[in-house]
Parts: structure tokens; sequence; C-alpha cells
């Protein structure tokens, strides 16, 4: 069986693994072929059968191996009755705490010993074959996937395989080339073969979409540069990454310390790949996967003139004739000049993780860097009920934080108390206490020193949201008995945070998330993606800029004499960035997750905060009706994912509800004063919480609920219990509501 370890690593597992804090917050898989009873084994294949047979009306997984795990090894047992609300039934406060509690206790069982909660974060579908195809090219194959891994990474291309052969972009997403082409050829790479391989004859399925749609001569362009890497396409057929462009001069509009650092660190080690013109070893398979993806005889393929090919399917950002103009350009005129410094192991995503493990392997097969870089491995890998993925880095702060705001809502401290010093623990030790090393402004790196990360400490890049989530909680907790959760963290850590959210301010009031903005707006122009939208500079955001205010308001409200007029003055220009990007039906655009509903959720969050009520905002007013007005007849709220890449309110099909929606909807009207204007929505909607609610005090996984670049959904495991939770508790606390007896 799977086992979930936490906060484990050193040189007993690995003298290539380097940590700078005990490990805390780190998430690994280990398979033990002799684990679990015979009926421990039975629940989870149990998991399996159940999701592949609903594979089609749920896509993102119940995360439920991890989930068994823990409450067996907690031996946790629900003692609270279900509660349910009849219809014509006044909810009651007794009824509200029974559910209210029920959730806290299951919740809390999922904690992690080191104080952090557990989750998978991801659901992209293009994140895991290019790891599975380095590990083919560097030889590494079989010692770091073994037996076990491979058929798990082979269920989960599986399970997420579309009804017409495809894969999409994301587990919810349509198919396109991009991730059919890489999930063939990963299946290919795990031994199964072109026309009977695979489960439901995946392989020939996935083949025959291939070849009509064109064949894999319509890649977009990270799907030629991948093959370009293994050998199934010619470097002329993509257009040109020169490794020149890394040393052009900083006074030039499109320096790359202009770019976003996520886009940077992409295209810095696929340059170098270019500046190469590297290439695997042409192997059997390789030559008949030449056979097997196109349309036309491999060694006939005009390549200069399928460059700019892309499917349909895969466009999502067209690029425009001047980019075009540009690469063609590019093409004719430049020579490679190879500049390469090789990269650290541990990286800011997966997708530059393995890019840049890579680049290592080309530079020194033997290297400690490439060793190192495969010591971390495991530590972006995932295991659930639909197989093995690979997550964008782990959300393991960004869903702490939120879960300790959750549960200090309950005002249950008896109950949880245990819970909270031990999440109060987790964060304070996954504060980032230093700035990057060396001459790190020079290197286009931005201070860090008092940030947190979205996953954990040794990750080391500051985000905005994630440090003002972190900063909220360890406020809140100082003012809490230490004896029940522990010493509060020193004023000074807390000065050294509010430093990186005051840095990563605009002028136009809204705060960016890793560097800040203010790169010009035209360079996005330059998006060299076909599939993502914004990816070139850094942006403002509507969360990161809600969270700020949040958190700085309190830190005043505790911290009067520290750097009060400069904090005072972000706050006023906050508030007027959010009623700026106000959209004209009331609503925000959500970045990070789907989509109006949650932006909303949060520019509520930051208007509260700030001092704004419905009776002085028309910002408020307005978000208020938007929210009203997209109720369901069953009290919640559901919202497709394609409101994200269309822009536009999309509900969901069939007058569906999504208890996470709900929980986000319900959270901003009472941000917004509902309950003393009109509590009748609230009701409506927290029955609908209520009344799905399981028997064990868990919520069921429905559809997917995060979003990064506009077009990309995100599985977040851990929102289906954080914000149910959350809303009841908001629910119970402002909403008067009668007593049983």
């Amino acid at each position: 069986m799977w086992k979930l370890k936490v906060a484990e690593g050193g040189e007993d597992s690995s003298p290539y693994i380097y940590g700078t804090n005990n490990f805390v917050g780190r998430q690994t898989w280990e398979f033990d072929p002799d684990a679990g009873t015979d009926e421990e084994r039975a629940e989870v294949e149990e998991a399996r059968r159940q999701f592949y047979n609903n594979r089609y009306q749920v896509k993102p997984s119940g995360d439920l191996l991890w989930r068994m795990q823990f409450l067996r090894e907690k031996k946790f047992k629900p003692t609270i009755p279900p509660a349910k609300i009849e219809d014509g039934e006044a909810i009651t406060h007794e009824k509200t705490t029974d559910a209210l509690r029920r959730s806290v206790h299951f919740f809390s069982a999922l904690q992690a010993s080191d104080g952090h909660w557990p989750a998978e974060n991801a659901g992209p579908l293009f994140f895991l074959p290019p790891l599975v195809i380095c590990m083919y090219i560097t030889g590494h194959l079989n010692s770091v996937f073994p037996e076990e891994h491979r058929k798990e990474i082979l269920r989960y291309l599986y399970y997420h395989q579309n009804e017409d052969g495809g894969w999409g972009l994301h587990i919810e997403g349509h198919s396109t080339m991009f991730s059919t082409g890489l999930s063939y050829i990963c299946m290919r790479i795990l031994g199964e073969g072109p026309d009977d391989g695979g489960q439901d004859n995946a392989c020939s399925r996935a083949r025959k979409w291939i070849l009509d749609h064109g064949g894999a001569t319509h890649m977009p362009s990270w799907g030629k540069t991948w093959l370009s890497i293994l050998g199934l396409f010619d470097w002329s057929g993509s257009n040109p990454m020169p490794p020149e462009f890394w040393i052009l001069p900083s006074f030039l509009p499109m320096h790359p310390a202009k770019m976003w650092c996520y886009c940077r660190m992409v295209y810095m080690p696929m340059s170098y790949l270019y500046g190469k013109r590297f290439v695997g070893p042409i192997t059997p398979l390789i030559l008949q996967l030449r056979e097997e993806l196109f349309i036309q005889t491999y060694n006939e393929i005009n390549w200069k003139k399928v460059r700019h090919l892309c499917a349909k399917e895969d466009i999502y950002y067209p690029h425009p004739w001047i980019q075009d103009l540009l690469w063609d350009s590019l093409y004719i005129s430049t020579e490679p000049l190879l500049t390469h410094e090789n990269s650290r192991y541990i990286t800011i995503g997966c997708v530059e993780k393995v890019l840049c493990m890579l680049d290592c392997w080309a530079e020194d097969p033997n290297g400690d860097y490439f060793k190192k870089h495969l010591a971390r491995i495991p530590d972006y890998l995932w295991i659930a009920e639909d197989g093995m993925k690979m997550q964008s880095f782990g959300s393991q702060q960004w869903d702490t934080g939120f879960s300790i705001q959750a549960l200090l809502a309950t005002n249950l401290t008896d109950e949880i108390g245990p819970a909270l010093a031990r999440g109060h623990d987790f964060i304070k030790k996954s504060q980032v206490k230093d700035n990057p090393s060396g001459d790190f402004k020079s290197m286009h790196r931005h201070i860090s020193k008092g940030s947190w990360t979205f996953s954990d400490h040794d990750h080391g890049l500051q985000v905005s949201d994630c440090t003002a989530e972190g900063l909220k909680c360890c406020l809140l907790l100082s003012m809490m008995p230490s004896e029940i959760v522990g010493e509060k963290m020193k004023p000074e850590r807390l000065y050294d945070s509010v430093n990186v959210l005051l840095s990563l301010q605009s002028k136009n009031g809204g705060l960016s998330a890793w560097e800040p903005a203010g790169a010009a707006e035209w360079l996005e122009l330059l998006n060299p993606t076909e599939f993502f939208a914004d990816i070139v500079i850094e942006h403002e955001y509507v969360e990161c800029t809600s969270s700020a205010i949040q958190a700085l308001v309190l830190f005043k409200k505790l911290y009067p004499g520290h750097r009060k007029k400069e904090i005072e003055h972000s706050i006023t220009k906050s508030i007027h960035y959010l009623e700026n990007i106000q959209m004209p039906d009331g609503s925000w655009y959500g970045n990070w997750g789907v989509c109006f509903t949650y932006g909303t959720l949060f520019a509520l969050g930051g208007l509260e905060a700030a001092g704004e009520t419905f009776r002085t905002s028309a910002a408020m007013r307005k978000g208020v009706s938007f929210l009203l007005k997209a109720q369901r007849e069953n009290g919640g709220w559901g919202e497709s994912y394609l409101s994200c890449p269309e822009k536009t309110y999309i509900p969901l099909e069939g007058n569906r509800s999504n208890l996470v929606h709900t929980a986000w909807a319900m959270m901003g009207l009472i941000h917004a004063g509902q309950a003393e204007r009109d509590p009748t929505p609230l009701h409506r909607a927290a029955k609908f919480i209520i009344n799905s609610q399981l028997e064990n005090g868990d919520f069921p996984q429905q559809e997917i609920t995060g979003v990064f670049m506009k077009n990309c959904m995100l599985h977040y495991a851990a929102y289906r219990n954080i914000y149910p939770l959350w809303a009841l508790a908001e629910y119970r606390k402002w909403v008067p509501l009668p007593s049983k007896a």
C-alpha cells in the first residue's frame, strides 16, 4: 500500500537532499508491498473503482488515500449524529453547531504531525509527462519510477482520458494536442503498445485523436520543444529561443528582469536546450514514435513550414501578427551563443523543475546538481485514488493558513486547542527568515525575508497573499492564550512580513503576487504560449490586494506605532484599486479560483476590513447584488470553470450548485452585512451546505475550484473541507439563529 510520509528527509534518505527547516511541510509517498490488511486494501480498490465509474461526472479526485491512512492511524470515529434541515424547517443554533462540530472534528483529524494539512494540488495534464520523458532521456526511468509508480502513472492517464480519446490541458478541459501528444508518448515510454496498449484501448484512441487533428506537427510551442528534446521533431520546426536574450542590456523594455518570474524560469532553461540543439538518445522507441505521431512521413516533413502550426483546440491566446514576424526575423537572423548557468535543484514549480533538471544533466550527467534534482522529485509526486500525478509544487502553507482561520472562526477552541497549536507552530516555522543569498537583486530576485511561500520553507519564493494570510494567522493567534496555541511570533518577524507586503504594492494600489509589477503592458503581446494569458509580466490581483488589506488592518490595530502612515496610505490605495477593477455587473474577476464568485469573496472581505459598509460603499452594494442574482434555487451557487477563460460569468450546467462556491458566496455576503439586512439567502445557503455533509463530517468532492493564467485549472482538494466549514462558522457567528428550546 501507499503511505504518505510527512516532514522526512535528510541524509538517511539521500545524501543529495538539502533542507533549511528540518523538512517541516515536506510530503512524500512511499509504497510498502506488505502494508495494510485485506480490508484496507479492499477499501483502496473500492475508491479507485468508484472514481473510475464516475470519472466523467466528477473529474477531480477525492484525495482519499492519505485521508484513509490518517483517519485509520488516529482511530477517528464520528460521534455527533448527522444534522438535516427539512423543507420548511427553521435552522436552529443547535443543528448548525452539530454540523459545524462534525466538520471540525473530521478536519482536525486530517492534520499532519508537523501541523499542516496535506492535500493534492494538481489538475493540469501536461505536468507529469515531461518528467517521464526527462527520466527516459537521462536513463533514470526505472530507478525513479519503479513498477508501482509506473502502474499509478498509467492509472492517472487512463482515468483522465476524455471520451473522444484525448486529454485536456487540465482534468476538466476539452482535449488538446499538447496534453494528448505528451500523454500518448508517456504511455509508450511506460511500455504500452501503439495499437492495443492501455486500459480501454487508451493508446489507439489517443493516436486516432492526434492523427484526426493534424498530427504532432500541430503541437503548440511547448509541445514542439519537448518533441525536439526527445528527438521527435527537428529544432528548426520550433520558434527560436536564443540564449543571447539573457544577456540583453537591462535598459531594453524586454529585458528578462521585466518578465514574470515563472516565465523567466521556463524560457531560460528552454533557451539553453535550444542553444545546444539538445536531442536525447534516438532509441528504437523514438523511431517508432516518429512513425506513429505524424500524418506525413517523418523524413519528408518541411520543418520550417510547421513552426506556426497549432491545433485549434490548443489556441487560447492567438499570436498577433507582430509576434509571428518577430519569430520569423529571429529564425532568419539569429545564431546561437551558448551561455548557461546551472540551476539550483529546488525550483519554483514543476514545469521549471523538469527543464532545469534536464539542463543540469545535459551539462554534466554525473554532476551533483542533477543528483540533487533527482532527490527532490518525490516532493512533486502525489497519489490519490485516480493514480499518480505531478503537483504544481504543493499548497501546504496556503491551505494551512486558511484552515487555521476557518477553525478560529468556529469559536470551538476548547475542542481544537491542540490542532491550533500545531498549525501555529507550522506557520511560524514556515516563514522565510532571510533574503535570497548573494547579490540577489542583480539576479532579478525580490526580497523574501518575512514572507511565506505557497508550500513550505524550503521552496523559498515569497508570495504576497500567502504572506498576508500567514501574517493574519500569527496576529489572530497572538491574541489567544499561549498555553493553548503556543508562543506568539516576535514583533520583528511580523515587521518583516509587513515590509514584504508594502514592497509589492504597485502605483495603482494593487498588489502583485511574487515580484513588483510595473513592466509595460504591451509586453504581453510577446506572450510565446498559445494556451495561457498574461504570463509575460507580473500583474496585480484582487486576491493579493484584499488579503494584504485584511492583514495590514489587523496589524495596525495590534501594532499602531509601526509604519502607521505608510500602512494607512497603502490601505487607502488598495481600496481604490478594488473599486477601479470591479466589473460592470458588480463582480470581481478571480485569478486563482473559479472565478467571479472567488474574486468577489476577496474583494468584499477587503472592503469590509477597511471599514467600508453596504451603506457607505457603492462597490460593496454592487458586489452583493451580483451574488444575490447568482444564487440557485437550491440555495447554493455554482460557477463553471469556463468563466475563467471566457472572462464572463457562466453558471454550472443543469442548475447545479457547488459547495465551495456556495461557501465563498455566503462568506462574501456576510462580509457585506447581509445578516443584518435579510438573512434569508444565508439560511438557504446554510441549508444546502448542512444537508450536503457526509456521515463522517466530510463533504463530497465536486467540480474543480482553482485556476491559474486564465485558462488552466488547479485542484485544491482541501477546499471542500475548509470553506464549507468556514462558511458555517461565520454563519453561526453572525446570523441570529433560534434555539431548539
